[in-house]
């Protein structure tokens, strides 16, 4: 797959693409004229002498410092140098790859003033696996994310380090920048006005790590419908509750959704058939919420794509550089030079969203873990299952840890603090507001994975509880699960076996989970209910 960045196309799914599949980059034809010009508008303001910030003043606090001509390369150089401050945890390899290709996406937008041959470095060690070694941590969201940034570019120097793939070594080799350039056969650049700047001034650690939260989120919240659905199945629940009229009369456009969903799996299934016309009236909420919260989760999600699809495809570096030679600013009555100093560095637009998105995710494994209760916990469950699912109750103790498991999962995920409603001024005073976005990226990214684990715990003891079912009724011939459902629970039983003694519970976890972040259930799931006729039945 290649992936080609125009500055205006690039989508979550390329993100995820380029980071885990190895999509190659090209550059649009259109996109290399853009960054000619606007080199070109740079070098002409370079020649005029006149004072423009990031081409020959200082950064921050230091905004007021001329630099002399003699010292501008030498600024961007340092630039480089200074903001690589990172700490904490290096970056995982996909999330390097990224926030690569973010990054480059935004400088082909055309208002950076870089030239064509930092782009093409950046493509080219994003092509050949060479991945620059990024600590996680000192991200302010503004000026963006600069010292992750700044750790990324100055492999372009032949500095800092990276790892490079294609060598014997497992995991690859890690070596200098200066090396990891060479094993590619290129030159480390010779930083020019204005680029040291365009490299590290954006939000491309947090746009980078949003997109990926968004492809898996979303991912997610289908597993945990299927999840759910199977659930419903199993403890006997209805799934009137997912009726179409119901969910009409409040059309929130996820709700709409996640009840279809519980309609598409369920459809044809044998056993909600066996009890509709039980003597139970209502099934606890989160079973009989499911549409509800699950389709809240899908708009959080929905929001949060929206600002990461605009700000994939923004010029977000400070400041920007303009077509023609003069900008009219018509709220002062005065025309501005063309390179115009601003904002557009600053997080809070995919922060927010972030908080938003985390919190969201956080209730979607609040509500799984309460399904997993009411299947293992014998003060809830339907008198057809084992306490704990165990096939030996009291001797065996069956899945009674995956619910332990999933709420220590839980607290942890509650007890992460709302990043972005932070604010530590910087920079002497300069910097007095910014947005902490990229650690609210960081921990979408764990509520993501949290998450994750309590819905493949949930598909664990929801298959498990399925093998108990028939005990439920007097019948001679066992009564099947829905059309989605069932093809679930096979694609479970492929890699996790009945539990008919007590086992390591975390390697059956852990395999659902890769079901669930490598797509395989929702491949699985669109194969068995894809025409299904009876999706909008009630």
């Amino acid at each position: 797959m290649t992936v080609v960045l125009d500055g205006e196309s690039l989508s979550p799914e390329d993100v995820a693409a380029v980071a885990r599949d190895d999509a190659r980059l090209e550059i649009d034809e259109a996109a290399r004229e853009r960054l000619r010009e606007s080199r070109a508008r740079v070098e002409d303001v370079i020649e005029s002498g006149e004072a423009v910030y990031g081409l020959n003043t200082g950064f921050g606090e230091l905004v007021d410092e001329r630099i002399p001509p003699e010292e501008i390369e030498q600024l961007q150089t340092n630039l480089l140098r200074s903001h690589a401050a990172g700490a904490g945890r290096e970056l995982e390899r996909e999330e390097v790859r990224a926030m690569l290709v973010a990054r480059i996406n935004a400088l082909v937008t055309g208002y950076s003033g870089i030239r064509e041959t930092v782009v093409d470095h950046l493509v080219a060690i994003c092509n050949e696996g060479v991945h620059p070694v990024v600590r996680s941590r000192g991200s302010l969201g503004a000026s963006g994310d600069l010292a992750p940034l700044a750790h990324m570019s100055l492999v372009l120097i032949g500095e800092g380090e990276a790892v490079v793939e294609g060598s014997n070594e497992e995991g690859g080799k890690r070596c200098s920048g200066a090396d990891a350039l060479a094993e590619i056969g290129l030159e480390p650049l010779s930083l020019q006005p204005k680029e040291g700047l365009a490299l590290i001034n954006g939000t491309q650690l947090t746009a980078g790590l949003a997109a990926l939260a968004v492809v898996d989120g979303e991912r997610l919240v289908r597993g945990a419908d299927a999840a759910g659905a199977l659930t419903i199945e199993t403890s006997l629940g209805t799934t009137a509750t997912a009726a179409r009229a119901i969910h009409e009369a409040r059309p929130h456009t996820g709700q709409l959704e996640s009840a279809r969903e519980v309609r598409r799996l369920t459809a044809g299934s044998e056993i909600v058939e066996a009890h509709r016309n039980c003597d139970r009236v209502q099934d606890a909420y989160s079973l009989r919420c499911l549409p509800q919260v699950h389709g809240a989760v899908r708009d959080a999600l929905s929001h949060l794509r929206d600002a990461v699809s605009i700000e994939l495809n923004s010029a977000t570096d400070n400041p920007l550089v303009f077509a023609g030679d003069r900008v009219d600013d018509r709220a002062s009555g005065t025309e501005r030079a063309a390179i115009l100093s601003g904002g557009n560095f600053h997080g809070a637009p995919l922060a927010l969203r972030l908080e938003y998105a985390r919190l969201a995710l956080t209730d979607l494994a609040a509500i799984s873990e309460r399904r997993i209760d009411r299947l293992l916990n014998p003060n809830l469950q339907e008198p057809h299952l084992p306490p704990f699912l165990a096939a030996d109750s009291g001797v065996e103790s069956g899945y009674m840890i995956a619910q332990y498991t999933a709420a220590a999962l839980l607290n942890e995920l509650r007890s992460i603090g709302a990043a972005s409603a932070d604010n530590t001024p910087v920079s002497g005073g300069q910097e007095d507001h910014v947005s902490m976005s990229g650690q609210s990226a960081l921990n979408a990214r764990r509520a993501v994975e949290n998450a994750t684990q309590v819905v493949a715990a949930e598909f664990v003891c929801g298959a498990q509880a399925a093998d108990y079912v028939d005990d439920a009724f007097e019948t001679d011939e066992p009564l099947s699960l829905g059309v989605g459902t069932s093809a679930v629970y096979d694609l479970v039983r492929e890699v996790v076996p009945s539990l008919e003694a007590d086992r390591p519970v975390h390697t059956d976890v852990d395999r659902v989970a890769t079901l669930l972040e490598r797509g395989l259930l929702d491949e699985t799931i669109e194969r068995a209910t894809g025409d299904s006729p009876s999706i909008d039945d009630d």
